[in-house]
């Protein structure tokens, strides 16, 4: 009889086991783990964008006022003139996106929608729908002080330079030279047209510079107070841009969509206009000194004012000056009247 138990204890294991095995294979695998979200990143298009930006701004806000001869003026001119607005702009916008993308508070907070693939497509989908939408989300106030610091504070500097440039219009005409006609007024003019319609190339140390700061490995340095909404249209513009860096849906393969993104209507009539003003300026202009006050007002000053007015700034030189002329006169009404 023991054999016999034995047999029957041997069998009765087995089938254990067997049910143990066959119950293990019925169970589902685990999902596989969800894949890590896109790194942050920003279209190489756009950062040459931003990085031509540059180069146009770092080369006007050098031209001095101390004009020695007709030549000197032209070759100034001729570098106050050199955007084409739409890429212009453009620039500008990708610019206050890496701006923005300095912010820690603003990338960790959006970071976090980047996790999950379904979330992350809704969050572009709401950007790509309203560009406002950016504004609203963690950490928006501190990068919209980033990018108000970032292209507010250019634009400041070129019309400071330009207000110069202006003065310089009535401080030579102190020198016979600059009462003389310009030669080849007609071919100027042409000139300043053409070179307001060619896309300009960025250096590549900067652009360099900008991919590294658009990943946070090399902090550009800017310093800007939190910014309360509402924003303006641009600088909304390039929080949207810079939310979806940090989803990791901006890169090359977004090119066209990131590029309706960053349309901004309003900046770019106004830099439309500067051009206007600019060619009508120099169309009737004569002397070397009248091209100098078409350079200093239209191609650098209104250039500047259209960058404030983009980044917000609610006080720019121009109504500044125009309020302390007011208050200047309202005091001597109110003298003349004592």
């Amino acid at each position: 009889m023991r054999p016999a138990i034995r047999i029957r204890g041997a069998l009765t294991a087995l089938s254990l086991a067997s049910v143990a095995v066959l119950a293990a294979c019925s169970e589902p695998a685990p999902p596989p783990p969800p894949p890590p979200p896109p790194p942050v990143a920003l279209a190489p298009s756009l950062i040459e964008q931003a990085s031509a930006y540059r180069y146009y701004m770092e080369r006007s806000a050098a031209i001095t006022p101390d004009f020695e001869d007709g030549a000197d003026i032209a070759e100034s001119l001729k570098t106050g003139v050199a955007y084409e607005p739409e890429q212009f702009l453009r620039g500008a916008v990708a610019y206050g996106a890496v701006a923005a993308l300095q912010d820690p508070e603003f990338v960790g907070a959006i970071r976090k929608y980047a996790v999950d693939p379904t979330t992350r497509a809704q969050m572009m989908n709401d950007i790509v729908a309203d560009p406002g939408y950016a504004a609203t989300l963690p950490g928006a106030r501190s990068a919209a002080g980033l990018v108000v610091a970032a292209y507010g504070a250019e634009g400041k500097r070129l019309f400071e330079v330009g207000s110069a440039v202006k003065q310089a219009a009535y401080d030579i005409q102190h020198s016979k030279w600059s009462k003389s006609d310009v030669e080849n007024r007609a071919l100027r003019l042409s000139q300043a047209k053409a070179l307001s319609a060619t896309p300009i190339v960025g250096e590549v140390e900067e652009t360099a510079r900008l991919q590294q700061a658009a990943i946070g490995a090399a902090p550009m340095g800017l310093n800007g107070q939190p910014a309360e909404p509402p924003y303006s249209r641009m600088v909304g513009r390039s929080l949207a841009v810079a939310a979806l860096a940090v989803l990791g849906e901006a890169g090359e393969n977004r090119a066209d969509l990131i590029k309706a993104v960053m349309a901004e209507p309003t900046s770019a009539s106004c830099l439309n206009m500067s051009k206007l003003n600019l060619y009508q300026c120099l169309a009737v202009s004569k002397p070397h000194y009248e091209d100098v006050f078409c350079l200093g007002q239209h191609a650098l000053m209104d250039t500047g004012q259209c960058l404030m007015k983009g980044a917000g700034l609610s006080d720019t030189p121009v109504q500044m000056a125009e309020t302390a002329a007011l208050a200047e006169a309202g005091a001597g009404g109110a003298a003349k009247s004592r």
